[in-house]
């Protein structure tokens, strides 16, 4: 074990991974004298064992039992596997935990689960038999922040159930960053009432529930965010990809509080992972709605900056929303349709309900349901011909390609603007930052040696 006395998060990890021990100030006070220690975990570990590197724990269990707000656990390396929940199932269609997390830390004090640096820890529960819903990590606690782990394997084992999770989020403020969440029975990623939560630059993709008690595929989205109460912070997701995942890339269906997706990708979404067999609903962002029902404390989401391809059903979906949410500086290609706006007004009729500004809708249907929102500077709404030549490379292959070393996405040239683009300067301002004499259509601002966007 490592011991220091904490101030910088960032200047700490460096020093960390480094191998240092130092003293560094709080950034949550001034006079705090909080210390802060590190541990290890690894698959061939002992948790009776110190939790030093050269004696690591064996279990996450073990390291939260130790762990407070401050701390750094590494993950070395391996596969952890799970045959059975913390706990019994009481009932065939209770819900038990593989991992629970339900210690907190503290606000700038996060307790950190992270990856050993350079290695790949995996958890895999496809061995679980517990004859209920499984959530492989169960989050509640608070101020918690997961980063480099892949998550996989969460079965149903029965057919009684909607479906299985692979990490199930009710606590609030916690980050889950450069996370690969694949092949579950479920949902990858499913934040349940938790709120302020942020999404970073994470995959989630092959997601098959084919037990489901409403029918196979009906309910493995790649993210979901649902069940937030009303006026509490947003759940963010950012720099994440989900495909060929069963039902919908994200789905934000049931939540009063408001969700941001931006820079995110989504494609062949509503098939049975890597066919083209139709499975579930299908949309790429599936952005908001009560189940086609009215509610007038519906919050506004925004989708932003994002690029949705090839999934079943829509790209951009309104779901029945019945407020208008923001979709600004996307990109919709060959998706059915790109955007689809139906929304609900307080009678229960459907209706269009959106604000898009700068938007690409390529190939198939552009939009549905566009009467009644609020739409200009998109490709629909000007005369620009859209052609393969507008971009620099019209490719939908590849976008599952390795991440940048900081976990970004791929720089890749697909749909980016060419240099002689049409599209380029189209747009019209939303308050967010662009170069040139106005913002580009779509989610890529031109790169060049004049207009860059990172």
């Amino acid at each position: 074990m490592t011991t220091t006395k904490l101030v910088a998060p960032a200047l700490l990890l460096s020093l960390v991974a480094a191998g240092s021990v130092v003293t560094v100030a709080d950034p949550a006070s001034a006079s705090s004298d909080l210390v802060a220690s590190v541990y290890y975990v690894a698959p061939n570990g002992n948790d009776s064992a110190a939790g030093t590197q050269a004696a690591p724990w064996a279990s996450i269990a073990r390291a939260q039992s130790v762990a407070k707000p401050g701390d750094t656990v590494y993950f070395r390396g391996g596969r952890y596997s799970y045959t059975r929940a913390n706990s019994a199932c009481s009932s065939q269609t209770a819900k038990v935990d593989a991992i629970t997390l339900n210690k907190s830390g503290t606000s700038g004090n996060p307790i950190r689960y992270w990856a050993q640096p350079g290695e790949k820890p995996v958890f895999d529960f496809s061995r679980m038999t517990d004859n209920c819903r499984i959530k492989g990590f169960g989050v509640t606690g608070n101020w918690i922040h997961l980063k480099g782990l892949e998550v996989t394997g969460v079965p149903q084992n029965n057919n009684r159930n909607a479906e299985s999770w692979g990490i199930w989020i009710a606590g609030s403020n916690n980050v889950f960053e450069q996370l690969d969440l694949h092949h579950h029975m479920g949902t990858g990623l499913f934040i349940s009432g938790g709120a302020g939560n942020l999404v970073l630059n994470s995959d989630s993709h092959h997601n098959y529930d084919p037990r489901s008690s409403d029918g196979p595929g009906e309910n493995a989205d790649g993210f979901g965010s649902h069940y937030t109460p009303g006026g509490r912070a947003a759940n963010v997701f950012r720099g994440c990809r989900s495909w060929w995942n069963a039902d919908d890339g994200f789905d934000l269906i049931t939540t009063y509080s408001p969700v941001l997706i931006e820079n995110s990708w989504a494609w062949r979404n509503g098939y049975v992972p890597g066919t083209t067999t139709p499975s579930g609903n299908g949309a790429g962002f599936k952005v908001g709605g009560f189940g086609a029902e009215y509610d007038a404390n519906a919050p506004k989401h925004t989708v932003r900056f994002s690029v949705a391809f090839l999934n079943k059903a829509a790209g951009f979906y309104s779901n029945h929303h019945p407020v208008a949410n923001d979709y600004f500086n996307n990109t919709g290609i060959s998706n059915n349709p790109n955007f689809n706006l139906r929304g609900i007004d307080s009678r229960g009729n459907a209706v269009g309900r959106g604000n898009l500004r700068n938007n690409v809708a390529y190939k198939g249907t552009a939009t549905s349901y566009l009467s009644g929102t609020t739409a200009s500077h998109n490709t629909w709404n000007l005369s620009v011909p859209l052609s393969d030549a507008q971009f620099q490379s019209v490719s939908t292959s590849g976008w599952d390609a390795p991440r940048q070393t900081d976990g970004n996405l791929p720089v890749l040239p697909h749909f980016r603007l060419a240099a002689t683009s049409a599209l380029i300067d189209k747009g019209t301002s939303v308050g967010l930052p662009y170069h040139g004499t106005a913002p580009d259509l779509g989610a890529f601002e031109h790169i060049g040696t004049t207009k860059e966007k990172s």
